[in-house]
């Protein structure tokens, strides 16, 4: 199963004003709980119109606040539950139990558990969101994926993460990339566009040359690589980009560098 360039496969949901997105492929498995929130819905006011959730931004840390609230009360979990990271662009990857329910783990980019009823959360505003899930031995991951992060593999280093930790197979995963900025809008300097090469020396479909010259990166794909390197073959993608619908996403790119970031949340279901 991939997708990573057509039509919208997420469900569109809506809850209390807030819309939100949902994989056809997790929404199928009936213990996990997860939603790809937009910008709409909450409370903040421009340029962090309006469900932001980005606490470092410039954002009014009431309205932060409330607009956590309102997306717990939207996935019907308790905020309490919710494990999260300061993000930095890393490949650094946190192991996340029971105890780390309301923590934040410090300069990390991705998180993994296998414990039920613990949630994790990150941000995103053009960064690749990537969900992990293992059916078998029931564990989850979650993944923020820049072009700092991808090229330093943080989704591979997740992957191996879960195998390590879990006893994960990467053939038994579920995985699921997120609307992001697509190959479409993501124009990427010189410098960049060498460092692509050296990562990915064989892989030039990463590159797509523009009409000026310039260059693009396709961050879905060179993520989708990491995946299927190491054996995963169920990946579904959303083909969603956050540039191009940024009246829906935040995009660091399209609001110029000023906007919030939109909630990636993913959980699997406590005991009744």
């Amino acid at each position: 199963m991939v997708n990573l360039k057509g039509k919208r496969t997420l469900q569109r949901e809506e809850n209390n004003g807030l819309l939100f997105y949902r994989f056809p492929s997790l929404a199928a498995c009936g213990e996990v709980v997860h939603g790809v929130f937009t910008r709409l819905g909450g409370v903040s006011r421009p340029p962090y119109h309006w469900l932001n959730v980005g606490r470092s931004v410039g954002d009014d840390q009431k309205a932060v606040d409330t607009n956590h609230d309102l997306i717990c009360r939207a996935l019907g979990i308790h905020r309490g539950d919710i494990a999260t990271a300061y993000q930095v662009h890393s490949a650094n990857v946190a192991v996340v139990g029971l105890e780390d329910r309301g923590r934040v783990a410090f300069q990390t980019d991705a998180l993994v558990t296998n414990r039920p009823g613990v949630f994790l959360m990150l941000r995103f505003a053009d960064c690749v969101p990537v969900a992990l899930y293992d059916p078998i031995r029931r564990a989850i991951g979650l993944v923020h994926a820049g072009w700092k992060g991808t090229l330093s593999q943080a989704t591979r280093k997740t992957v191996e993460t879960m195998v390590e930790a879990y006893g994960s197979r990467p053939t038994d995963l579920i995985a699921c990339i997120g609307p992001s900025i697509g190959p479409c809008c993501y124009q990427i300097g010189e410098n960049v566009v060498k460092l692509v090469s050296r990562v990915f020396p064989h892989q030039p479909q990463l590159l797509h040359q523009r009409r000026d010259g310039s260059c693009s990166f396709d961050l879905w794909e060179a993520n989708r690589l990491q995946l299927a390197a190491l054996g995963v073959h169920q990946i579904e993608g959303s083909g969603l980009c956050t540039a191009c619908h940024h009246d829906e996403f935040f995009s660091h790119r399209a609001d110029h560098g000023r906007t919030g970031r939109f909630a990636v949340v993913m959980g699997l279901r406590g005991e009744d």
